[in-house]
C-alpha cells in the first residue's frame, strides 16, 4: 500500500468507535473494500483498543475481510484453475491458519515430488509406480492417516501433514493425487460414503479429467489410510453390503476436484462441530456456495 491509502485506512479505522449504526456500517464497508490489505492495520488497531466493544468489532472486521478473501480465492479456483488439489487445499488450510507462510510448504512438496520422481521411471508398472510412492510417503517420510473418529481440524490443514507426517484420510489423499499428478501418474480420488479412497487408472494414454474416465479404466484402488496398500472392487462391494449402503456408480469412479473440495469442506464442518466451533461451521458452509 501506498501511503496516501495507509492514511486513508487510519483515518477510517480510528472512527470504527462510531456509535451510529449506519455510520459505522459506512465505515465497515468501505475497510472492508481495502481487502485483505487493511488486515495488519486492523490487528494493530486491535492491539491498541480501548474497549471491549471495539476489539469485537475489529475481531468481526478481520473475520468478514478474511471469509471474503477465502471465498473469491475458491470461486477462482473453481472456475479456473480447479485441475489442482493443492491449491484449493492451500486455500482452504488458511481459514485455520491465516497467516500461513505459502511458500515453506510449497518448498516441501517440491522436496517430496523430488524424491518420489527419483525413484520413478516410465518402465515401471502401475503396482510398480504405486509401490514407489508408497514407499516415500510411508516409510521415508513416515505419513500416515487418522481414521474419522479420530480427527479433529488439524488433521484437515496441509500444513499440520507436512509438518506432523499425519492427516485424515482426504488431506493424505488429496497430497498423494497431487505428487501422483506432478509425475504423470493417474491416481484420482474416490467418493466412497465414509472411506476416501484413490484409484489408479489405465496409464497407457494421456490423463484425463477424472469425470472423463469410465469404471472399465480403473486398474485398482488404493487405501491411503493402509499405508496405500491397492484393492480391488470386489472389496468396496463387500464393504457396501457391510455397511448396509446403497450401491453408486460414483463409489467406483474418479470424482471431479470440485466434489473432492467440496468433500473437504464438509469434513471440515464436521471436525469444527465437533470442538464446538459452531461459528467456523457456519463460515464454511457459506463457502460451499464458491464451488458452484
Amino acid at each position: 500500500m501506498n501511503e496516501q491509502t495507509i492514511k486513508e485506512l487510519h483515518a477510517l479505522i480510528s472512527l470504527m468507535d462510531e456509535p451510529g449504526t449506519d455510520n459505522y456500517r459506512s465505515i465497515r464497508q468501505k475497510i472492508t473494500d481495502y481487502g485483505k490489505e487493511a488486515i495488519p492495520l486492523l490487528e494493530d488497531a486491535w492491539m491498541h483498543a480501548g474497549s471491549h466493544g471495539d476489539i469485537n468489532r475489529i475481531e468481526d472486521l478481520i473475520d468478514e475481510i478474511r471469509f471474503n478473501d477465502t471465498y473469491f480465492s475458491l470461486e477462482n479456483w473453481a472456475q479456473f484453475n480447479n485441475h489442482d488439489l493443492i491449491d484449493a487445499f492451500f486455500i482452504l488450510t488458511k481459514i485455520q491458519y491465516p497467516d500461513l507462510d505459502e511458500e515453506k510448504y510449497r518448498q516441501k512438496l517440491d522436496r517430496l515430488k523430488t524424491d518420489i520422481w527419483l525413484e520413478i521411471n516410465e518402465n515401471l508398472t502401475a503396482l510398480e509406480k504405486v509401490k514407489v510412492l508408497n514407499h516415500i510417503f510411508y516409510e521415508i517420510y513416515k505419513f500416515r492417516g487418522q481414521f474419522p473418529q479420530n480427527t479433529r481440524i488439524g488433521d484437515f490443514c496441509l500444513n499440520n501433514l507436512l509438518d506432523n507426517k499425519k492427516g485424515s484420510a482426504i488431506a493424505l489423499g488429496i497430497l498423494y493425487i497431487s505428487m501422483a499428478h506432478k509425475l504423470n501418474i493417474p491416481v484420482f480420488g474416490v467418493d466412497l460414503q465414509q472411506h476416501f479412497v484413490l484409484a489408479y487408472m489405465e496409464d497407457n494414454q494421456k490423463i484425463k479429467a477424472p469425470e472423463d474416465y469410465e469404471e472399465r479404466e480403473v486398474l485398482f484402488y488404493i487405501a491411503v489410510v493402509n499405508k496405500g496398500s491397492a484393492f480391488t472392487k470386489t472389496e468396496i462391494e463387500h464393504y457396501l453390503r457391510q455397511a448396509h449402503l446403497q450401491t453408486k456408480p460414483s463409489y467406483f469412479l474418479p470424482s471431479s476436484n470440485l466434489r473432492i473440495a467440496e468433500r473437504l469442506i464438509n469434513e471440515m464442518i464436521s471436525a469444527y462441530r465437533h470442538d464446538n466451533h459452531e461459528d467456523k461451521a457456519e463460515s464454511l458452509i457459506k463457502l460451499l456456495e464458491a464451488l458452484n
